[in-house]
C-alpha cells in the first residue's frame, strides 16, 4: 500500500485517546452522512419516478390497451371478426386484436344505484390485462344465451352497490342515440369476479360482461363498437396507429395510449425533468461539506504536512493524501447510500409502507422500479463530485511552506 493512502486513512480514523478532541472525526461522519443521504434521496426519487411511469403504462394499457380503434359519429363495426383478422394481417406490429362493445349504463343492487361503463368483451380472446388484477372469483364471462350472464366489476364499484362476488346486480342499458333515447333495457348479471387495479377511474366505473350479452343489452345486433389492439412493442404505437387507419379507412380511427392519456404522460415527463436536478443539488451540498471537512483537516494537520514535506514528500504526494480522503468519504457515503436506498425500496415493495390516494395518483401505494442503471449512474456522479470537491483542500495543503508549518505549529 502506498504511504499516501495509509496516511489518508489514519487522518480519517477516530482518535483512541479520549482526552483529545474528536471534532474532526465527527465532521467526517457528517460528510459521509451527507453523501449517503444525497445518494439515497436521488436513487429513491428516480426509482419512484420509474415506478410511476411503469405502473401507469401497465395499468392504463391493461384497460385501454396500446391502441383503441373506434369510429366517428358512433358508427359500429359489422363483421368485426373479419375486420380483426384483416387488421392483424395488415399491421405486423400487432400482437393481438380484441373487439368490444362499450357503452354507458346503470347498475343497481337493492336500493343502491351507480352509473357504470359497460364493456362487452370475449374473455377467451381478450388482450387486456384486467384478469391480472382479479382479487376474487374468476374471469369467465362466457355466455350461452340462456342462463344469467356473468360480469366482473371493480371492488370500489361493488362496495358502493353493497354487492359482492356471487351476488346478482341489475344493469340498465341505454338503448338508442342520445338524440332519440328509448326505454332502457334491463338485464340481471351475476358477479363472477372482482378486480382491484388501484386506479379509481376504472375500479369505480368499469363493468365487464360478455360481448354477446352486451350486444343483446343494447340491442345492437352482431356488431362491435371498437377494437382493443396490443402490440409487440409499445414504442411502435404511433406508427401502428397510422397503419391501422390507412388499412381501415374512414370513418374509423385509431388512438394510441399516449393520445388517450396525454395529460397523464405529460405530467410524468414534467415530474422526471426537474426532480434529478433538484435532488442532485443535495449531492452537491454534501460535497461542499467535504470541502469544509478537508479544510479543517488541513488546518489541524499543518504541522504534520510540514514534517512530511521536510522528509521529502512531494507536492503531488501531499495532494494525493487529501484527494484519497475525499475519495474515501465519497465511496463510503455512496455505498451506504446505495444500501439505504435499496432497503427503503425493498421495504416499500414488500410492506407498502408509503400509500397514496388512488383517486389522484391512479394507484394505492408508491410504486418502485429497481434498475441497476439508476444505482450505477448516481454512484458514479456522487464519487466524481466528491473527488472534484477534494481538489481545493488538496491544492491548499500542497502549497503550504514546510518551514512555516513547523515553526508556527510547534
Amino acid at each position: 500500500m502506498h504511504y499516501t493512502i495509509s496516511i489518508a486513512r489514519r487522518y480519517l480514523r477516530f482518535r483512541k485517546d479520549p482526552s483529545k478532541k474528536n471534532s474532526l472525526s465527527f465532521l467526517t461522519l457528517i460528510a459521509i452522512a451527507g453523501v449517503m443521504l444525497g445518494v439515497a434521496a436521488l436513487i429513491i426519487a428516480l426509482t419512484i419516478l420509474g415506478g410511476f411511469e411503469k405502473e401507469i403504462k401497465e395499468k392504463v394499457a391493461g384497460f385501454t390497451t396500446h391502441i383503441q380503434v373506434t369510429s366517428f359519429q358512433n358508427r359500429y363495426f359489422p363483421e368485426y371478426e373479419n375486420a380483426a383478422v384483416r387488421m392483424r394481417a395488415s399491421v405486423p406490429a400487432i400482437s393481438g386484436v380484441s373487439p368490444f362493445v362499450a357503452k354507458e349504463g346503470m347498475a343497481k343492487c337493492g336500493a343502491n344505484t351507480e352509473g357504470v361503463f359497460v364493456k362487452g368483451i370475449n374473455s377467451q380472446k381478450d388482450v387486456s390485462s384486467v384478469r391480472r388484477y382479479l382479487t376474487e372469483g374468476v374471469f369467465d364471462l362466457r355466455y350461452d344465451g340462456t342462463s344469467i350472464p356473468g360480469c366482473v366489476a371493480g371492488k370500489k364499484l361493488l362496495s358502493k352497490l353493497h354487492a359482492g362476488c356471487g351476488d346478482t346486480i341489475i344493469v340498465f342499458g341505454l338503448v338508442g342515440s342520445y338524440a332519440e333515447m328509448r326505454q332502457p333495457a334491463i338485464r340481471p348479471f351475476v358477479v363472477c369476479g372482482v378486480y382491484e387495479s388501484g386506479m379509481a377511474e376504472y375500479d369505480d366505473v368499469y363493468l365487464f360482461i360478455d360481448i354477446r350479452a352486451a350486444q343483446e343489452l343494447y340491442a345492437l345486433g352482431p356488431v362491435a363498437t371498437g377494437f382493443d389492439v396490443m402490440l409487440h412493442r409499445i414504442t411502435d404505437a404511433p406508427e401502428a396507429a397510422e397503419d391501422i387507419m390507412h388499412s381501415m379507412g374512414y370513418p374509423y380511427y385509431a388512438r394510441t395510449l399516449y393520445q388517450m392519456y396525454r395529460n397523464l404522460f405529460t405530467w410524468i415527463e414534467l415530474q422526471k425533468e426537474p426532480t434529478p436536478i433538484i435532488l442532485g443539488l443535495i449531492i452537491i451540498v454534501a460535497t461542499v461539506n467535504i470541502i469544509g471537512t478537508l479544510l479543517m483537516l488541513v488546518m489541524e494537520k499543518t504541522k504534520q504536512i510540514g514534517i512530511l514535506k521536510s522528509m521529502g514528500a512531494s507536492t503531488g504526494a501531499i495532494r494525493r493524501i487529501f484527494l484519497f480522503q475525499g475519495l474515501f468519504i465519497g465511496v463510503i457515503g455512496t455505498v451506504l447510500g446505495n444500501f439505504f436506498a435499496l432497503g427503503v425500496c425493498w421495504a416499500q415493495l414488500h410492506f407498502q409502507i408509503m400509500s397514496l390516494p388512488s383517486t389522484i395518483y391512479f394507484m394505492s401505494t408508491v410504486p418502485i422500479l429497481l434498475r441497476w442503471e439508476n444505482f450505477a449512474v448516481v454512484s458514479a456522479i456522487a464519487v466524481g463530485l466528491c473527488v472534484l470537491a477534494s481538489y481545493l483542500p488538496s491544492a491548499l495543503a500542497a502549497r503550504l511552506d514546510p518551514v512555516r508549518c513547523i515553526r508556527f505549529n510547534s
